[in-house]
């Protein structure tokens, strides 16, 4: 296992469970310092007590970006934590929604929106300069192969994560000069807490691309890792797939 990450202190929102959770497990397992970002408190203790035993180093900031105001404050109490930096952003946090258009309400738009899009944006904007300033960093957004083509139920979601396929390019843009690399994963069906409810669907939403099965979120953290480590040096504005190849055909 590499140890370039060790000395790097990284956020991972969403890191209580699923891709989020896998994440945070690869990077304390690369040497980082993690800071695990979630909305539910005893989650979070237990899984920095999990990154503790496995001998990584772990501390949990607890943040629920529904309120799209709390993503400055947790770059803040996350810069306190990392000991006056962060070197990796994940932005793992999502909610998705599916159903049909006209059964939206404004607020589910709203809700989406905030944790799926403004939160990012303005993690990166908290966090990102200081990076620059330093001459490196690395973030990694979280996307999905719904942002890339039409699924009906799916619009919602897919809009708002394809708002941050976007803004992953713009800002490895704007910071890519300074040192900065900004790269997405774009999952496929993945088994987690969050899809268990999916059930079959889950499956036969696989079933068309060549693996033929979901993904586990530790196959997804494993190309996050990719990109935040050493390894990916070249690498800027990037949208890995990690999706079975289920958009590419």
């Amino acid at each position: 296992m590499s140890n370039d990450l060790a000395d790097h202190v990284a956020l991972v929102t969403g890191a209580t469970s699923g891709i989020g959770r896998a994440t945070a497990t690869a990077l304390a397992a690369r040497g980082a310092h993690v800071l695990v970002s979630g909305r539910d408190s005893a989650r979070g203790d237990a899984a920095v007590a999990a990154l503790r035993a496995a001998g990584g180093r772990a501390d949990f900031v607890a943040a629920d970006l529904r309120d799209a105001s709390s993503a400055r404050d947790l770059a803040s109490r996350a810069t306190d934590l990392g000991g006056g930096r962060v070197d990796v952003l994940v932005n793992s946090a999502g909610i998705f929604p599916f159903g049909p258009t006209a059964a939206t309400r404004p607020a589910d738009l709203d809700q989406v929106f905030a944790v799926n899009v403004t939160a990012p944006y303005f993690l990166v904007a908290a966090l990102a300069p200081a990076m620059a300033d330093r001459g490196h960093g690395a973030i990694v957004n979280v996307t999905t192969m719904v942002a890339e083509f039409g699924a009906a139920g799916m619009g919602l979601y897919g809009a708002s994560k394809a708002a941050l396929v976007l803004l992953t390019k713009s800002w490895a843009a704007e910071y890519g000069p300074s040192g900065v690399r900004v790269n997405a994963v774009s999952p496929g069906p993945t088994r987690t807490e969050g899809t268990a409810g999916m059930g079959k669907a889950l499956d036969q939403l696989a079933a068309g691309g060549p693996a033929g099965r979901p993904g586990q979120p530790e196959e997804i953290a494993a190309a996050i890792a990719f990109l935040a480590g050493d390894g990916a040096s070249f690498v800027h504005g990037a949208v890995l797939p990690v999706d079975g190849g289920r958009i590419a055909v």
